[in-house]
């Protein structure tokens, strides 16, 4: 009976309720008690602690180029200047509350671009960038000279849905690259940004973050500490683009990056409830820097890097079999865009990161293969059921969960 008080006391120690602020700096021992707000809302002496405004930036310069890779009245200067805009660059339109074309960051410096991923291998950073360059290179020398061409095997041009249904522009393999882009993107800067960086012990305890932590020292001019911030610029990654979820509990589908897709994800039965998860390990993760209270911390960060991971691999699979069903029923158009977008998360699966370890759930290499084997002959012209199954059950098995799960149809 006393080891069974014993344990019911430590689980009772590390419970977490509701509500909490900047205001209580009390330095909390390992192991004591750490309570999270009921929304993302930290104050230090009557003033908002939180800042991702850098995030919202990329975000909106990210939804307009991709954007733009559809217009074919673009130039691959112009799409590759908003990919790599520099400060005082006209690029983008006006976006109420930011200054897009005054601000000195861009989408391309921190794709591929995290501390624990790519700090240590430029030449592999190097190279994802040249993918989405490519992207774009193709969809301006190649799709746009043929974009009122109907498309064929090996040959690029448009490709109706049947039934009167969306045009597709897609190049000799049946890709989309505004998708590819797109959806590479969820992986390759936000993914990774939160995961491999921003909640990397490499960022959040550099130097004397923890020290300046535990003794309230803020970043000069701000009300925030250097920890507090980069979590929340984590934070921002995922809900920047929400009108304010500082206040309110996250909407969702406030952008077409991993906001959107995590709603999409909440919406399968087998995954419900991902959302909350991932909301709640954000603030207690952040009310736990609060409190000084690192193991907490920490634990939050394994929580959100398996459950933001899953939301990678579960629409990777999703997609996969909406372009087998699509392919079955003879409608090339609406297959090969589910498998453009299952192309940008397959793409995007080297960026997640297992809980507790330095390495991804598929790492490049492994990413590779699928997409060879996706591109392999003419692409999505050649797709069959079985390759498509085989790399759906590969990727699902990795993940603990079904592909009958993920295919749940909710688009």
């Amino acid at each position: 009976m006393k080891k069974i008080t014993l344990s019911l006391a430590t689980f009772l120690s590390i419970f977490f309720a509701a509500c909490s602020s900047d205001d209580d700096n009390t330095v909390n021992p390992v192991g004591s008690t750490i309570t999270a707000p009921a929304t993302y809302s930290f104050n230090r002496g009557g003033e908002n602690t939180v800042s991702y405004g850098g995030q919202t930036t990329r975000i909106a310069m990210a939804s307009q180029t991709a954007s733009a890779i559809k217009d074919n009245s673009k130039t691959q200067t112009q799409l590759d200047a908003m990919f790599a805009h520099v400060e005082g660059a006209n690029d983008f339109e006006d976006v109420p509350g930011l200054d897009l074309n005054g601000s000195s960051k861009s989408v391309r410096s921190k794709t591929a671009a995290s501390i624990d991923y790519f700090s240590s291998n430029t030449t592999s950073s190097n190279a994802l960038k040249a993918d989405f360059d490519g992207y774009l290179e193709g969809q301006v020398q190649d799709v746009f000279p043929n974009w009122e061409t109907t498309a064929s095997s090996g040959n690029s041009g448009q490709l109706q849905e049947n039934g009167g249904g969306s045009t597709r522009y897609i190049n000799a393999k049946g890709l989309e690259y505004n998708q590819a882009f797109a959806k590479g993107l969820i992986g390759s800067l936000m993914t990774d940004q939160i995961l491999n960086s921003y909640l990397s012990s490499a960022v959040l305890d550099e130097g004397d973050n923890r020290e300046n932590n535990n003794n309230d020292v803020l970043d000069e001019g701000k009300d925030y500490t250097t920890m507090e911030h980069k979590w929340d610029e984590a934070f921002g990654y995922l809900y920047g683009a929400e009108e304010n979820p500082q206040d309110l509990v996250p909407v969702l589908g406030a952008d077409d990056f991993l906001n959107k897709y995590l709603a999409k994800v909440e919406l399968d039965p087998s995954f419900a409830g991902i959302a909350t998860d991932i909301y709640n390990a954000f603030k207690l993760g952040r009310a736990a820097i609060v409190g000084k209270n690192y193991t907490v911390r920490d634990e939050q960060v394994s929580i959100l890097r398996e459950k933001i991971s899953l939301i990678i691999a579960v629409r990777s699979v999703y997609y996969l079999q909406a372009g087998k069903t699509y392919l079955n029923e003879n409608n090339p158009a609406k297959a090969f865009h589910n498998l453009s977008e299952g192309y940008g998360f397959i793409f995007s699966l080297q960026f997640t990161r297992k809980p507790n370890t330095d390495s991804p759930y598929f790492n490049k290499s492994e990413v590779d293969g699928f997409i060879d084997q996706l591109m392999v002959g003419n692409g999505f012209w050649d797709s069959t059921s079985e390759t498509l199954d085989q790399m759906s059950n590969q990727i699902a098995t990795e993940f603990g969960f079904t592909v009958e799960a993920a295919a749940d149809d909710n688009n």
